[in-house]
Order: C-alpha cells, then structure tokens, then sequence
C-alpha cells in the first residue's frame, strides 16, 4: 500500500477545505459584526470560543471515529465501515442534544458570573443562542467527515466547504443588516450554512458511496461504539484542552497591554490558515497510518510521515514572504503593525515545527494509543503553562511569549517519534 504524494495530496486537499469551513464562518462573522459595532464584534470572538470549545468535543469523537474505520477499510474490511458510522452519528446527535440544552440553561448563567460588561454579556448570549443549533448539523457532518476520509474518499468535503461559504456571506448580509438581526442575524446564517453543508455531504454520500459495499445500513452496535469511545475519550480531552490552552495563552497576553493583544488577535486569526494546513494533514495522517496497520505494513509509518511533512512544507513556506503585506490588511495602526511584525516571523517559522510535531502525533493516534497521544499533551501542556507563568513575571516582548509555542509542538514531535520508533506491531 504505497502512498505516493499525488494522492496524499488529493486526499489531503477536501479535508483542509472541510476544516476551513469553521475558520472562513468565523471570519465572515467578524467582518460582518465589524461593522455593526465594538460590542457585537468583541461578543462574537468570545461567543466562538465557548462554541468551539463545544465543537472540539465532537471533533475528538470523530477521530476516534475515523481510525476505527480507516482500521476497516485497510483491512479489506469494506461492510463493517458504514456499520462504525452509525453507532458514531448517533452518539454525536445526542451529545449535540446535551450541550444545546446545557447551553441553554447554564451556560448564561455561568457567563453573568464571569463577565464583567453587561452589553457584552448579553450580546454573546443572544450570539450563543442561535449559534449552538449549528451543533446539529455540525457533529452529524463530522461523522460522515470521519467515514469519507477513513475510506480515503474525499472529494465531496469541496463541494461541502464551497457551500458553506457561498451560503454564510450572503445570509449575513440579509440578516445583520437586511432584516435588521444584529449578532443574532450572523448566529442564524453560520448554523444553516452548516445546515447546507451537511445536506451536501449526506446527498453525495447516499448516491456515490456504495451502500452495499460500505454496509450503509442504519444499525447500532455498542460493541462497535464501546471500541470508538475507548479511542475517542481521550481525544476528546485532547481537544478540549487545545481550546483552554489558547485562552490561557491570550490571557497572559492581555498583562502587556492592548497594543499587545490586538497584534496577537491578528497574529492568532492569520495563524489560522498554517493551522488548516497541519491539521488536515495530521488529521490525513491518523487515517492513511490506520489504514497501513490494516493492511499489515507499519513498516511504511515514517516514510509516510516524511512525505506528508514535505508536502506540507511546500504548501505553507511560501506563504512566509507575504507577512507585510498580510499584516497591514488588517490594520492601518503603526503601533500595532510594529508591534505584531516580529512575533508574527516567530509564528510563521512555528510553522517548521509544528507541522512535523503535529503529523508525528497523528501518527500515534492513526495506530490507536489515543490515551499515550493524550498523556503526551498533558505533560507538554505542563511544560507550556510553567513558561507562560514565568514569562508573565518578567518584562520580555511579544515575541517571547509567541516563541513558546516551539517548546509546546517540539517536544509532542519528540515524544511522538520515541513512541513510533519503540512501539511493535
């Protein structure tokens, strides 16, 4: 089973276009949202972080999903993939039910507790309300996500991710400012843009996936769930805790001062593209590794890896020569331009070491040691928080902080490759 570098890449490419989809919906929001005012704009970056915060515990799931079925299909065993769907689409649709009806009792009442503005408080409430319907349709289409890229069939995840974005930009634009909705107008477009998203997926995957092939027949088996969970449990945490680590790191930040933090916003919204590229080809990774292990070739682990990283390499090297010119189209403030210039390199040359650290450690996740992949975030996120906590108690730049982020995705690489080279299969 040879994966040659055209087809990792024609693999590769829907998946990076399905995971734009969150970022470009976030995007298009705070465009929107920037020009109704201050409150709405800053209401939907915190409103999107307690979403997403949601979100990545669906995502976590769908990896575990994803290797139990790339593992079927590696080895020839095609039935028993659409039988691994189900159980998974029906654990998502109920843990979407639980975190809407969480949402929307405790979650205002949590956030009156922490927030300290009022107007901002009810903005992302009023946000949050609408916004978290979009978990229906979310988690569903990350099931069908997980099936489509554990049997390497993909290219539908374009045809999803281009109607999500050709949906949401003209549904914000009726409903913030033609119907007059506000915050809530932007909430409504996002969650039936991925409404329409996942309608694509299902349409393309109910006419051509084979359904006797695949054994798309609606079942449930819980010893087939019970083996996802056990994998998935883990990255669930994993997840989760990429979120929480993200809002630490912006609240050490926010100690230098508001020039500080919004060069960051723009370094973090920019950094979003390079994070498209190394997660969709982590997330393709975990798969093809789960399907090598299927077919019985382990051995073909790290020229696997090599391949990816170099494609990668290729894709987002290029990119680090436009950071002037990527920068200035966000603001026209010279203190902030000065200020984002150096940390923004540091972000960008991140980029050599995150996207080998983070392909190695999809690697370990692709042959099943979901609980090892999660034991190495928390010992890394141990090493990470003790840097932030002792940069926070000197007086040293941007840039500084910003350079931890080599620590963090180094030392998941080192631990990642250690574990590759002394597991046995």
């Amino acid at each position: 089973m040879d994966y040659t570098y055209k087809k990792i890449w024609l693999i590769s490419l829907p998946v990076m276009m399905s995971i734009l989809i969150e970022q470009l919906i976030n995007i298009t929001d705070a465009l929107f949202l920037g020009h109704v005012g201050d409150v709405e704009l800053g209401a939907s970056a915190l409103a999107g972080i307690c979403y997403l915060a949601l979100y990545m515990l669906g995502f976590g799931f769908s990896v575990g999903l994803q290797v139990v079925i790339a593992r079927r299909n590696g080895e020839q065993r095609y039935a028993e993939t659409g039988t691994a769907l189900f159980p998974g689409l029906a654990f998502l649709l109920t843990l979407a039910l639980l975190l809407c009806l969480l949402t929307k009792t405790l979650l205002p009442l949590l956030l009156r507790r922490l927030m300290t503005s009022p107007d901002v408080c009810r903005a992302v409430i009023s946000y949050l309300d609408w916004r978290i319907y979009g978990l229906l349709f979310s988690f569903p289409f990350l099931a069908l996500r997980s099936f489509l890229v554990g049997i390497t069939r993909t290219k539908a995840l374009n045809m999803a991710a281009l109607t999500a974005v050709l949906v949401n930009i003209p549904m914000n634009w009726l409903l913030i400012f033609g119907l007059g909705m506000g915050i809530s107008g932007a909430a409504v477009a996002s969650s039936f843009a991925e409404l329409c998203s996942l309608a694509v997926l299902t349409l393309h995957t109910s006419r051509h996936i084979g359904i006797r092939n695949y054994g798309l027949r609606p079942t449930f088996d819980f010893k087939i769930l019970k083996e996802v969970f056990a994998l998935s449990g883990w990255t669930m945490l994993q997840s989760f805790m990429s979120v929480a680590l993200w809002f630490l790191f912006f609240l050490a930040i926010e100690r230098l001062g508001e020039t500080a933090l919004a060069a960051s916003n723009i370094i973090r919204s920019i950094s979003a593209l390079f994070s498209v590229i190394v997660n969709a080809l982590a997330a393709v990774t975990g798969s093809l590794v789960s399907n090598l292990i299927g077919a019985g070739s382990p051995s073909l682990f790290f020229p696997l890896c090599r391949r990816v990283i170099r494609l990668g390499y290729a894709l987002g090297l290029p990119l680090l020569l436009l950071h002037r010119t990527v920068i200035g189209a966000y603001t026209s403030n010279p203190a902030v331009i000065q200020a984002a210039s150096l940390p923004f390199v540091v972000m960008l040359i991140n980029y050599l070491f995150a996207l080998p650290g983070y392909v190695y450690l999809n690697a370990v996740t692709g042959t099943g040691a979901t609980r090892t992949v999660f034991l190495f975030q928390v010992t890394t996120a141990l090493a990470y928080l003790l840097c932030l906590w002792g940069l926070s108690h000197c007086h040293v730049p941007l840039a500084a902080y910003w350079a931890v982020e080599y620590l963090f995705v180094i030392l998941l690489g080192v631990q990642s490759v250690i574990y590759l080279k002394l597991k046995r299969y």
